[in-house]
């Protein structure tokens, strides 16, 4: 008995039958991520194998691999490419039906084929259906498939509108002066817009890594030796044929491999959502902080209550939510990162059963997408509550000070401004006062009394144009 056997029941998701789902992902959340179940559903994943079945039989009949094989005619081409379009609820349901008799979800999809060419001018190569063909030959093509299009078609879309988001943020907030806080103490001004832009920057990166992601495959036998090729039709140049099967499939061609395909290039894409999935939650941290100290307004009339007894709330739920969901899918990915790169010598079942749960990883992924960008798109910047924490912290010009009294060579600038404001509230006017008692230059001592901590930001607002280089 297969793992095959063990976890599959017909693709069918409780919230469509009216049941109680065990799960928030088809429960409340189902809409927002109903766009993967397209391709990560157990009846995606059955679609898939109809296709890759498929396309190796027209392969075969196009092909010279196995000679006295006859050319499938376009008609016959077609209506073969036609199978896994048709493969609608109630061919979910015959599906089923086949596997409680085989036990076994592959050979299902081989049957389930088998039945739609009965009958037909394709009858008499029906038996050409999973020629040479492990279960994993056609499982890993088809997850392969699966993944890259639901994160080229659907994550990546998104996270990358997420992050245009944050980015247009931090074009906006470029100018808008604000009191750093390095351990949560007071520090070297910055820019609301180029903190924002700092974030954009790390996701964009993880982004690009995502895209350049390679989706490997492999199609060459039970214990990947080409032996069974080999066996029926040695003078047949098997790798080459893998080779532009998998290749013409869209896909990179892995040439080497036990039963299984590594899974290494899941391994590393995984590792790159859930970093972006760090960073992400890194954002969501950070804005939820800048809520608490009065950073954002949260726009109100929204429809939305702040909290159950207290009507002057406005809960920032939407970063929280995705800190929850963060954390879900970083923990599946990660599990899945570490799972699927081990086999037993040259197969065992651990990773069918983990690949079952790659949809709900990216589900967890993409409701956080959606809930962090809802929430940034209910965030309105507090210009009079950032210039008054910064008015309120003027000893943060201490280390522009003792920076200037070192360039001019006056003694012990760190240990004359720590005297002065460690621990201490330093208002403009002593800063002033101890400026015009240093003995710089005049025009230093001049510039250094017209700063104030609204204008020490550096080149801050200039930083946020590394974004438009990207």
């Amino acid at each position: 008995m297969t793992d095959s056997a063990v976890a599959t029941t017909p693709a069918t998701t409780p919230a469509s039958l009216g049941e109680p789902a065990l799960g928030p992902l088809d429960g409340r959340y189902r809409r927002s991520v109903a766009p993967l179940t397209e391709h990560l559903s157990e009846a995606a994943l059955n679609r898939r194998r109809i296709h890759v079945e498929v396309e190796w039989l027209v392969f075969l009949g196009t092909h010279d691999a196995v000679p006295g094989v006859r050319r499938l005619t376009d008609g016959e081409i077609a209506f073969l490419r036609e199978l896994p379009l048709r493969f609608d609820a109630d061919a979910v349901t015959e599906l089923g039906e086949i596997e409680r008799v085989t036990v076994h979800d592959v050979k299902a999809v081989e049957y389930w084929i088998k039945r739609r060419l009965e009958g037909t001018s394709l009858a008499d190569v029906a038996e050409l259906t999973h020629l040479f063909a492990t279960s994993e030959d056609i499982n890993n093509l088809s997850y392969a498939l699966m993944v890259r299009d639901a994160v080229g078609e659907v994550w990546l879309p998104a996270a990358t509108g997420l992050v245009d988001d944050v980015a247009r943020m931090a074009r906006e907030l470029r100018d808008l002066p604000m009191l750093s806080r390095t351990h949560g103490q007071p520090a070297t001004p910055t820019t609301l817009g180029k903190e924002l832009a700092v974030l954009a920057h790390r996701l964009r990166r993880q982004l690009k890594r995502i895209a350049a992601a390679e989706y490997l495959g492999k199609f060459n036998g039970a214990t990947g030796t080409y032996a069974a090729h080999r066996a029926a039709v040695p003078t047949t140049d098997w790798p080459a044929v893998s080779e532009e099967f998998v290749t013409g499939l869209g896909l990179t061609w892995n040439p080497l491999t036990t039963q299984i395909e590594s899974h290494d290039w899941q391994a590393e894409l995984y590792a790159d959502v859930s970093r972006f999935g760090r960073v992400l939650h890194n954002l969501c941290t950070d804005v939820w902080t800048y809520i608490s100290l009065g950073y954002f307004a949260q726009v109100r009339g929204q429809g939305t209550v702040g909290s159950s007894t207290m009507p002057h709330k406005v809960n920032p739920i939407r970063f929280e939510n995705a800190e929850a969901n963060l954390e879900v899918s970083g923990g599946l990915f990660r599990v899945l990162e570490e799972t699927l790169t081990t086999s037993r010598l040259q197969r065992d079942l651990t990773d069918s059963s983990m690949q079952r749960n790659i949809g709900v990883a990216f589900g967890h992924s993409l409701l956080a997408i959606e809930n962090a960008q809802r929430g940034l798109a209910g965030l309105d910047a507090a210009p009079a509550a950032l210039a008054a924490d910064l008015d309120g912290n003027w000893e943060v010009l201490g280390e522009a000070v003792q920076s200037v009294m070192r360039v001019h060579g006056l003694p012990e600038p760190y240990e004359r401004l720590k005297e002065l404001t460690r621990g201490r509230k330093v208002d403009q006017a002593k800063l002033r006062e101890f400026v015009a008692g240093l003995g710089l230059p005049e025009g230093e001592a001049a510039r250094l009394s017209l700063m104030t901590p609204g204008d020490y930001t550096g080149d801050a607002s200039a930083l946020v144009d590394v974004l438009d280089a990207e």
